[in-house]
């Protein structure tokens, strides 16, 4: 007797698994060489100038080295190298937060104009820039016989420092932020315009708490190439001791007239913010990737809504 087809279930064959090699499974000695060729090239381009830094400043003993950094000329390219980052860091601070908010946030037309504007210090060179302010404020320049008919002083002053800092320093808050705010988009910042929220509030409650970390990481790099800058500085200076030298420019003077160990004594401070900037930088990382989700924010407490 014949018995009944019966209908097979087909079951769909699981496709198989790619499976990726990881650098962790490369065979140990190509690991080993690796890591040695890391560490070789750290120690030789970074510790190794970084000891020898502090080993000449500190050379001829404590008393020396406190007497090259309090030695008036670098007494005043300290508080010079100061004061630019205190106006210059703020200054790009704004301007980086308005870049990346309008860009990252709004569509317009430009848009790619602005950015290629943004990225312009990173392309020039540093003595270029320089000179363009020569061109504009110099006494042959376009605006030089109007500042000079009005007793205005830019270059070989402080204004012209200022000015030239910004130029090279404008770039680095807005980098930081912008991928930043990209990558969150704005679906918080419109629930809370939905919400009724003002746009001053929505900016202080949603987007900067959001971007902190990326903020401070842009202010950090931004204040550290300010104190560290030569080229720009150099050319529109005018290298005026003890009115115009910054501190690198102070460790180049002391440096070219042969006063070896009060050069990297001024130097050391240099160094030494540098090691400081790593840290900080280090530890906002380690925030960065510690924070795995944007946070919430709420703008109804108990059936209130903001004004």
């Amino acid at each position: 007797m014949p018995t009944p087809a019966t209908s097979a279930a087909v079951t769909p064959s699981k496709p198989a698994s790619v499976v990726t090699p990881s650098a962790t499974q490369e065979p140990l000695w190509v690991r080993t060489i690796l890591i040695s060729v890391a560490l070789l090239f750290l120690t030789l381009f970074l510790v190794v100038p970084l000891v020898s830094v502090f080993a000449e400043a500190l050379k001829k003993g404590w008393e020396a080295y406190i007497a090259a950094i309090v030695e008036p000329d670098a007494i005043s390219a300290i508080k010079l190298t100061l004061l630019t980052a205190v106006i210059a860091v703020p200054l790009n601070l704004a301007f980086g937060v308005a870049a990346s908010w309008l860009i990252a946030k709004f569509n317009f037309r430009g848009k790619s104009i602005l950015l290629t504007l943004i990225d312009l210090p990173f392309s020039v060179s540093p003595v270029i820039s320089g000179l363009i302010y020569v061109l504009l404020f110099g006494a042959q320049g376009w605006f030089g016989p109007w500042l000079r008919e009005h007793d205005i002083k830019i270059l070989f002053a402080v204004p012209g420092i200022v000015l030239a800092t910004i130029f090279v320093t404008f770039p680095f808050v807005a980098r930081e932020l912008i991928p930043l705010m990209q990558a969150q988009g704005s679906e918080e910042e419109e629930a809370a315009l939905v919400l009724g929220a003002s746009g001053w509030k929505t900016f202080w409650h949603v987007t900067l708490p959001n971007i902190k970390w990326g903020l401070l990481y842009g202010v950090i790099l931004c204040n550290a190439r300010a104190m560290g800058e030569f080229g720009a500085v150099s050319v529109v200076s005018g290298h005026i001791r003890g009115e115009t030298n910054t501190i690198p420019l102070q460790v180049e003077i002391l440096y070219n007239e042969y006063n070896i160990q009060a050069a990297f004594a001024v130097a050391s401070l240099l160094a030494f913010l540098a090691l400081v900037t790593l840290a900080l930088k280090s530890f906002i990382e380690w925030r960065l990737r510690d924070e795995t989700g944007l946070e919430t924010h709420h703008f109804v407490e108990e059936g209130k809504r903001p004004s």
